[in-house]
C-alpha cells in the first residue's frame, strides 16, 4: 500500500471511528426512550386509575395526557431508529471502502448476468464476473445505477460527455460525507428496473376514471350528505333503522366506484419503501450549490424551476401511504363509504401523474448517473496517484507512461510504458510462459475502457484517441452450439476482420492466435491475418509465443514493432520481471516447467 492509500486509510478509519461513536449514543437514547415510554405508560395508568377514583369523569385529562405524551415518544424513537439505521449503514460503507484498499471486494455485485453472450472485449478483460471490473468499480445500489455503469463499460461514451464527467469526479471526489450518504440513501431500499417501469407504465397510460373537474364537487357533497347523515343518527335526529340501510348505500355506493381504482393501485402497491429511498435521494442531491457543468445539469434536471422531483415523490408517497388505507378495516368501514377514500387519492394520483410524468424519465436517468459517478469518483479518492485521461482527436493513439491493471494490488503491479501511434500498426509481443504478455494486454484493454468512461485509469498518465476495443483472447468450445475451440476463435477472428474493412477507428488486442490448430498452420495462418490488419490499416497488439512472426518487422519495417517480456533462469528456477522491452524474446521456459510438473524430459 503507497502513502496515498495509507492517508485514505486512515480517513476511512477516522469515519469508521465516528460513525461508531455516533451509533453508540443513538442506541443509548433508543434504550433511554424505552424507559422513558415504561414509565409514562405506568405513571399514566396510575395518575388515571387514581382521578377515576377520585374524580369520576375528570380522569379522562391524565389518560388523554398520558397517550400524547407517549404518541410523541414512539415519534422522536421513530426518527431515532430511522438515524440508527442509517449509521449502520455508514458504517458498513467505511469498513468495505477499507477492504477495498486491500483488494477484497468479493461482497459486491458482480454483474455478471450484464455480459453479453458476444462481445467484442467483454469476457477477455474480466469485465463482470467474480473478481471483475464491474466487481471492483460498482459504488451502485440502484438497478439504474449498476445498468448504466455496465452499459458505460460495454460501450465507449461520447468524448464530450467524458469531459464533463472528469470535471464533476475532481468536485465530487473531496466530498466524502456526502457521497458516502446519498450512498447510505440508495441503500435504504433497492430501487429496482422493475419499479421503474412499474411507476413509468402507470404513468404512460389515459386518464380513464374520476379525470373530470366535477368529481372534485360530488366528492364534497357526498361526503357533507354522508357525514352530516351519520351525525344526526348519533344526535337521534334519524333512527338506527334508516341509517343502517343509508350506511348499506354508502357501501354499496364506495364499493362500486372503488373498483375503477383497483388497477392503478395493484400497480403502484407495495413500492412505498422504494418511494421513500427515491425521495431520500433525489433531496440529498438537491441541496448542494454544484459548480461543474454536468452536476448543475444533473441538478437542473431534478429541480427546475417550478418544483423539485424530491418534493414530488414525497407527495406520491403520500398518496400511497393513504391509498394502502383502502385494505384496512377503518378505511373499508368507513373512509370509503363517507368520504369516498379511493376516490380522492385517485384523483390526486391523477393531478400528480399529469403534472409529473414527462419529469420521470429524467429523474431516474439522474440517479444512475449520480451513482455512476459516485462510482468513478470514489475510486478517484481510493487512487489519487492515478491520472485522468487525455482524450485527443487525431489519428489513433494510446501514449501512456505506468500503466498496469487495475485489479493487482499495489504490491504485485508492475507498470510498463507504452506508446502506438497512426495507422496500419502491429505491435508483436513474444515472451516465455507466465512472463506478463496476457496481464499486459488486459491492462491495456481495461485502461482503454476506462478512460471511455470519465473513470480514472490506472496509469501516470494515458493519452488515448476514441476508438473502439476488439479483442480474441480466452476462447471457449460450446458443446450446445456444437462449437470447437478452433471454430469459435475462427468466428472471432471474423468479426475482427469484419470491424476492420469498416475502417472504423479500432484498437485491437490477440493472445496466441489460432491456438487450436497445428505450429505450422498458426504460423502461417498468423501471419496472413497480420498482413490483412495492415492492409486495412488497422492497430494492433498482438502476444504470440510464435518467435518466427517477429520476422515480419523486416518485411513491414513501418508497420511491425517487436517487443518481449523475459525471464531468467538460474538453475531451476525463474525470475521474471514483467518489464516491457523492445526486440524479440529469446529465453524459452516451458520446458523448465514441463520438467517441475513431473514430465520426463529427453534432450
Amino acid at each position: 500500500m503507497n502513502f496515498m492509500q495509507a492517508t485514505r486509510q486512515e480517513q476511512y478509519r477516522n469515519e469508521l471511528e465516528k460513525y461508531n461513536v455516533l451509533l453508540r449514543q443513538l442506541e443509548q437514547k433508543r434504550m433511554r426512550l424505552g424507559w422513558l415510554r415504561l414509565g409514562v405508560f405506568v405513571a399514566t395508568i396510575l395518575i388515571t386509575y387514581k382521578v377515576f377514583t377520585t374524580y369520576g369523569a375528570a380522569g379522562f385529562l391524565p389518560a388523554i395526557i398520558g397517550l400524547a405524551s407517549l404518541l410523541y415518544l414512539v415519534s422522536i424513537d421513530v426518527v431515532n431508529n430511522a438515524k440508527i439505521r442509517n449509521t449502520r449503514m455508514l458504517i458498513q460503507i467505511n469498513e468495505e471502502e477499507l477492504r477495498a484498499l486491500n483488494h477484497q471486494f468479493g461482497n459486491r455485485e458482480e454483474g455478471h448476468h450484464f455480459l453479453p453472450k458476444e462481445h467484442a472485449y467483454a469476457a477477455d478483460i474480466d469485465l463482470f464476473g467474480p473478481a471483475s471490473i464491474f466487481q471492483w468499480l460498482n459504488r451502485c445500489y440502484t438497478e439504474q445505477g449498476q445498468t448504466l455503469l455496465a452499459q458505460n463499460l460495454l460501450h465507449a461514451q461520447a468524448t464530450e460527455l467524458v469531459l464533463l464527467r472528469q470535471d464533476a469526479l475532481k468536485e465530487l471526489t473531496p466530498m466524502l460525507d456526502w457521497r458516502q450518504q446519498a450512498q447510505a440513501f440508495a441503500m435504504q431500499k433497492k430501487i429496482t428496473l422493475a419499479t421503474e417501469n412499474r411507476i413509468q407504465h402507470w404513468a404512460a397510460e389515459e386518464e380513464k376514471h374520476f379525470r373530470h373537474r366535477g368529481w372534485k364537487f360530488v366528492v364534497i357533497a357526498y361526503s357533507f350528505v354522508t357525514l352530516s347523515s351519520a351525525v344526526a343518527a348519533m344526535a337521534g335526529y334519524i333512527p338506527g333503522t334508516i341509517f343502517s340501510g343509508l350506511f348499506l348505500i354508502y357501501l354499496i355506493t364506495s364499493v362500486i366506484l372503488s373498483r375503477n381504482t383497483v388497477k392503478p393501485y395493484v400497480q403502484l402497491a407495495g413500492i412505498v419503501k422504494e418511494i421513500a429511498a427515491l425521495q431520500n435521494f433525489l433531496s440529498w442531491f438537491e441541496k448542494p450549490s454544484f459548480t461543474t457543468p454536468h452536476l448543475q445539469t444533473l441538478q437542473r434536471s431534478i429541480k427546475p424551476e417550478l418544483t423539485s422531483a424530491s418534493l414530488a415523490i414525497k407527495k406520491l408517497k403520500a398518496i400511497l401511504d393513504r391509498f394502502d388505507l383502502r385494505v384496512s378495516i377503518v378505511g373499508v368501514l368507513f373512509f370509503n363509504p363517507f368520504l369516498l377514500w379511493d376516490v380522492r387519492q385517485m384523483m390526486a394520483l391523477n393531478r400528480w401523474r399529469k403534472e409529473n410524468k414527462t419529469f420521470l424519465p429524467l429523474w431516474f436517468k439522474a440517479i444512475a448517473e449520480v451513482e455512476l459517478l459516485h462510482s468513478f469518483s470514489t475510486l478517484h479518492f481510493n487512487e489519487p496517484q492515478w491520472c485522468f485521461p487525455n482524450l485527443v482527436t487525431n489519428d489513433f493513439t494510446i501514449d501512456g507512461t505506468a500503466i498496469g491493471h487495475p485489479l493487482l494490488p499495489d504490491a504485485q503491479r508492475i507498470t510498463n510504458d507504452f506508446a502506438l501511434k497512426g495507422k496500419a500498426k502491429i505491435d508483436l509481443i513474444t515472451g516465455s510462459n507466465m512472463a506478463g504478455k496476457s496481464t499486459f494486454l488486459r491492462s491495456l484493454g481495461v485502461n482503454v475502457v476506462l478512460a471511455q468512461t470519465g473513470a480514472p485509469v490506472c496509469a501516470r498518465s494515458f493519452t488515448l484517441s476514441p476508438v473502439q476495443l476488439m479483442s480474441s483472447m480466452r476462447i471457449a468450445d460450446n458443446l450446445a452450439e456444437n462449437t470447437s475451440t478452433f471454430y469459435a476463435e475462427l468466428k472471432k477472428l471474423r468479426t475482427v476482420i469484419e470491424a476492420v474493412k469498416t475502417h472504423e477507428p479500432l484498437f485491437i488486442l490477440l493472445d496466441e492466435i489460432l491456438r487450436g490448430t497445428n505450429s505450422f498452420d498458426r504460423h502461417k495462418g498468423s501471419a496472413a491475418l497480420i498482413q490483412q490488419l495492415i492492409k486495412e490499416d488497422a492497430v494492433a497488439v498482438i502476444a504470440t509465443h510464435d518467435v518466427e512472426l517477429a520476422q515480419l518487422e523486416e518485411r513491414y519495417s513501418s508497420s511491425v514493432e517487436n517487443y518481449h517480456f523475459d525471464v531468467e533462469v538460474e538453475g531451476e528456477e525463474l525470475y521474471f520481471d514483467y518489464k516491457l522491452k523492445p526486440g524479440v524474446c529469446r529465453s524459452i521456459n516451458a520446458s523448465l516447467l514441463m520438467k517441475k510438473i513431473g514430465i520426463e524430459m529427453t534432450e
